[in-house]
Order: C-alpha cells, then structure tokens, then sequence
C-alpha cells in the first residue's frame, strides 16, 4: 500500500484501520530512511495505537542518527528538532532555541529553503558555529560536508543544493546575564533577517531569559535595514 505523503496518507488512514480491524497486517516502508521520524507516518502510527492495534518497528537508517554519527560534533547528549517552521513567531522562537541549545542539535531541510535557515541560523547563533551538513544519506548520491555556518551559506550559494539535507549543529555556551547590548545585537540580527518587531522582542525575551518590556524598549529605538539592501 502506498502512502506517499501527508494527503494521501490522511486519506487512506481509514483504509488502512479497516484491514488492521479485519486481523490484516500494514507495512509502512520507505526508500528513505527511517518512516515516522518527522514523516507524514507518524499520524498513521497515531491512530493505529489510538485503535488499540499492535505497532511494532523494524530497525533500519535514519537519516538523523546516521548524520550524528558521522558529524564529528558531540554525540553523548543532542536534540532532533526536525523542521525549522517556515514563516512568523515560530520560525524566530525556534531559531532562538537552536541558538541557545547547548546540546548537538539535528534538524531537516527541503533544498529550497536550506540557504534560508542557513542565513537565519548564523544570524542568531553567529556565522563562527560549527554545522555539517550531510545530503541524502542512506542513498546513492550521499554527501557530507562540513564547516561554520558562514562557509555553509557560502558552500550552498556557490553549489545549489539537491536532495534533502540532516543539519547538524554544535551546541552553544552558557549565556551569561544579558546586557544591553546583548539584547540589542540578538534584535538586530532578527529583524534584519525579516521578522517581526513583535517576534523579535518574544524570541529574545525568551532566548536571554530578560523581561519582555525591557526587550521592547531597546527594540523602539532600533532602525533596521531590510534584509538584502546595502548601506550608504
């Protein structure tokens, strides 16, 4: 049975309960990596437990373990945090996460929008962090490389990227007490990336962990530049 992505997938989850309710049995199977990992497999897996059916795995790759293992970057504590969401607050909340993560983060991104987050991630961790990035793994074409945040958005522009791609990110230091113009380099970078004054002021009230009021001030005096434009 084919369930190739999250409409068809909704689709059929009735399809597929019916056989499970008749004594059938489903295989889920994928040519890439390991189904249900940040996958449209995952809401059929929901409602199969959720109908007291037995769901059990077969051990295969994943895409984000076998990037880890291969980074070079600490393996001994990490966090998958799948895919950066695209637009709005969440987008600049995640971000900020990943920026202060101490632990070796993984994400996932679509090729279209890899040199995107790249910008965005040096723009909130700073260009000197380490990532790798690792390009259809478990398949034929698989590729590694690795480097900062700057020479991978460098890397990306000089070489369109093809396939999907594992992200994987050095943890950050411990943030010591924010300062004034700590607050004001995170809002700085945020804003000129594109988001909102009121995600910005949210992201970084969270990220270092200072009153929301205390971020909003600093951020009415900020003049920014829109992403993309030289100064005169």
């Amino acid at each position: 049975m084919a369930i190739s992505n999250e409409h068809t997938e909704a689709d059929r989850i009735d399809e597929v309960l019916n056989i499970m309710s008749a004594s059938g049995t489903v295989a889920v199977v994928t040519d890439a990596g390991t189904p249900g990992v940040s996958d449209p497999g995952e809401r059929l897996v929901r409602a199969a437990i959720q109908h007291n059916h037995t769901v059990t795995a077969v051990p295969g790759p994943s895409a984000d373990v076998m990037a880890l293992v291969i980074s070079g970057l600490p393996t001994a504590r990490y966090v998958f945090d799948g895919f950066i969401p695209r637009t709005g607050s969440e987008r600049a909340v995640r971000l900020q996460d990943v920026a202060r993560e101490m632990r070796t983060v993984v994400l996932y991104e679509a090729p279209h929008r890899l040199e995107r987050t790249l910008f965005d991630l040096g723009q909130v961790c700073g260009g000197e962090r380490q990532i790798v990035l690792a390009r259809e793994l478990t398949k034929m074409h698989e590729e590694v490389w690795r480097g900062t945040l700057d020479t991978a958005l460098a890397h990306v522009r000089a070489q369109p990227p093809l396939g999907e791609y594992v992200l994987v990110i050095a943890g950050g230091s411990p943030a010591a007490g924010a300062t004034d113009s700590d607050i004001v380099d995170a809002l700085q970078r945020l804003l000129t990336s594109g988001t909102s004054k009121k995600a910005a002021v949210a992201a970084v009230a969270q990220q270092l962990k200072v009153a929301k009021n205390r971020v909003y001030e600093l951020a009415l005096g900020l003049a920014v530049q829109p992403r993309g434009t030289n100064a005169n």
